[in-house]
């Protein structure tokens, strides 16, 4: 098929060659054009349904955040969180920090940590630990709700976050001391411009996030789509299963919790949010996945901003790979002892189906 089209670059050209384009495609390949065409149309679809999903959890939520912002609670939050820092080896002004992340995201961290580093003499250790906490304690509100929406029971994914942010934080804390590694002094190397926007300003901001949430979550479904024609699924699912089976995590759940393991929470938690209404994965995988994509999210695009503010690669990369990996493996060891009728009670809700009912327990 000869490929040859108008020069004409006006906007009525460009047109009329798309329209030209189209055509022989549909001529010469009608078969292969059709599928093209149905199989983009569902994954745009699909993208709809997760997205909407999401943004009736995110929506409301940051707008609430926003309020409690402008109302200076999360500082008073931070206050209360403040004598437990010394249990990882923090000063107490940490306490705002880590608070601001919680309520916030780590972007909302970071600055509040900008604010107060040159009032601190702070090592390199300890700009580690507070930000591995940070990695794995951060957008509670929003992050907490998906998980809630897969099925996993808020209190219980609050407890393991924050209990896994200070246990993790201890350990860090005490492995660099003993070590004696990490004891110089920090160097921040980021600084926020100074930003106060205006209510509109703040809107249309929130807006364009909703915008590429949309975008990403059309693009991880396409991959994935197309890694499944190529194979690269089973491959992945055989490689992984003796790694993260230990875990509980079974190969139907293995590609999403990747996702939310690279990329985040949100985007991995919205693709489970899914299955999880399908039916197509098993609930104690699906809590297994939560855990591990709740305790270590993000790792590559993270772990550099928090490069950014004087952190060092081994606690925010290794540090937090390993203990998410290890700390998975004990509790899903310990839910294995529990009977269905506790889990179900406890920890773990079945997700409402895609025509509103209710997916049975599993036995």
């Amino acid at each position: 098929m000869a490929l040859v089209f108008s020069t004409d670059w006006s906007i009525r050209g460009v047109q009329n060659t798309v329209k030209e384009i189209g055509a022989r495609m549909t001529h010469h390949y009608p078969v292969a054009f059709s599928l093209l065409a149905r199989g983009i149309a569902n994954i745009f679809k699909d993208t709809i349904r997760i997205s909407m999903v999401l943004f009736r959890i995110l929506i409301p939520i940051v707008i609430i955040i926003k309020i409690l912002e402008e109302l200076g609670l999360i500082a008073v939050i931070g206050s209360v969180l403040a004598p437990l820092m010394s249990l990882a080896g923090l000063p107490g002004s940490m306490g705002i920090v880590l608070a601001t992340a919680i309520f916030t995201n780590i972007y909302g961290g970071m600055v509040a940590f900008a604010a107060i580093f040159a009032s601190e003499q702070l090592t390199v250790a300890q700009v580690t630990v507070i930000a591995t906490m940070m990695l794995v304690a951060h957008n509670f509100p929003i992050e907490l709700a998906v998980a809630r929406k897969a099925g996993m029971r808020v209190g219980v994914a609050f407890g393991v976050r924050m209990v896994g942010a200070f246990v993790l934080g201890a350990v860090l804390y005490h492995t660099y001391r003993l070590g004696d590694w990490l004891q110089q002094e920090a160097v921040l190397l980021w600084r926020p411009p100074y930003e106060n926007p205006t209510l509109v300003q703040w809107a249309l901001g929130e807006v364009q996030k909703l915008l590429i949430i949309f975008v990403i979550i059309f693009a991880l479904l396409l991959v994935l789509k197309i890694l499944e024609r190529l194979g690269v699924n089973e491959f992945l699912k055989w490689a992984l299963r003796p790694l993260l089976g230990r875990m509980g995590i079974g190969p139907e759940a293995t590609n999403i919790t990747l996702v939310g393991m690279m990329l985040g929470l949100a985007y991995g938690g919205g693709l489970i949010i899914r299955e999880a209404q399908s039916g197509n994965i098993p609930h104690r995988d699906i809590f297994a996945s939560l855990t591990l994509m709740g305790l270590t999210h993000s790792l590559i695009e993270d772990t550099l901003l928090m490069m950014l503010i004087g952190g060092h690669f081994s606690g925010l990369f290794w540090g937090r790979l390993l203990f998410s990996l290890v700390a998975v493996y004990l509790i899903m060891r310990l839910l294995s002892r529990v009977p269905d009728h506790t889990f179900y009670r406890f920890a773990f809700h079945p997700a409402r189906r895609e025509d509103g009912g209710v997916q049975e327990p599993q036995r």
